[in-house]
């Protein structure tokens, strides 16, 4: 008898990087399947921006959201049908990690809010720290108290919905984890992006960042390694590999 083939990682892509990052070194897919290195999963993409129909939870192992230029307050239809889906994963307990826009998308789909943040943008290399409940948490157990990180966001997760537990956070942005259930995630902070990522997005946005008051110069002189965060992707992966042979 033929051994079944197992369910994809599912990497649903709801944005893109800018242009000229995208011509040297991928996108934003590209930069997550880099960080998860999973050879027990094959991993699929999927837009549904541009219509791409979106798995039943038993045809998928996990699901990793990726970043976006959009916003989650928009409310764009393709972005509702997705918070519903997640809200679907989340009730069957598959693996799910929401990074940045899918971070605020996770909150927003289980009944939390996302919106524009009170205290502005955060960009370049951040320190987060870590709350008592990450001592525990199968994803983030085991990582230094305060690790660095890179963000880049306008809006966050306002409101975590009922039952979330918060993870990690910081001085400007109090949710940079948190845990809905028992295998899904978002995180607000960036990692699949390295250094030279990083960079990109503080010179692209340079005049934005200039114009809120925010000198580049200086975020593109803090930006350092992120190690601890870069390996959250593998250890993602490891959880869906599990659960998956469970």
């Amino acid at each position: 008898m033929e051994k079944t083939p197992p369910n994809p990682l599912v990497i649903v892509k709801v944005g893109s990087t800018f242009e000229a990052l995208r011509a040297e070194r991928g996108d934003f897919e590209n930069w997550i399947a880099d960080g998860l290195d999973t050879q027990a999963l094959p991993i699929l993409v999927i837009d549904p921006r541009r219509g791409d129909t979106l798995p039943d939870a038993e045809a998928v192992s996990g699901v990793v959201v990726t970043g976006s230029h959009a916003m989650v307050s928009h409310r764009e239809p393709w972005s509702e049908t997705t918070a519903a889906w997640l809200a679907q994963l989340v009730a069957h307990d598959t693996p799910v990690l929401g990074i940045c826009y899918g971070h605020q998308l996770l909150a927003h789909a289980l009944g939390g809010e996302a919106g524009n943040h009170p205290a502005g943008v955060e960009v370049g290399t951040v320190t987060v720290t870590l709350e008592e409940a990450a001592a525990t948490d199968p994803l983030l157990r085991g990582l230094p108290a305060q690790f660095p990180a890179h963000v880049v966001h306008w809006q966050s997760a306002l409101r975590l919905p009922k039952g979330a537990v918060r993870l990690a956070g910081n001085d400007h942005e109090p949710v940079h984890a948190f845990r809905i259930g028992k295998h899904a995630w978002g995180v607000q902070f960036h990692p699949e992006f390295d250094g030279e990522a990083m960079r990109g997005y503080i010179d692209l946005l340079a005049d934005d960042l200039a114009s809120a008051g925010v000198d580049p110069a200086a975020l593109r002189e803090r930006v350092g390694p992120t190690d601890a965060a870069a390996g959250l992707l593998g250890r993602f992966a490891r959880i869906v590999e599990a659960h998956h042979g469970s």
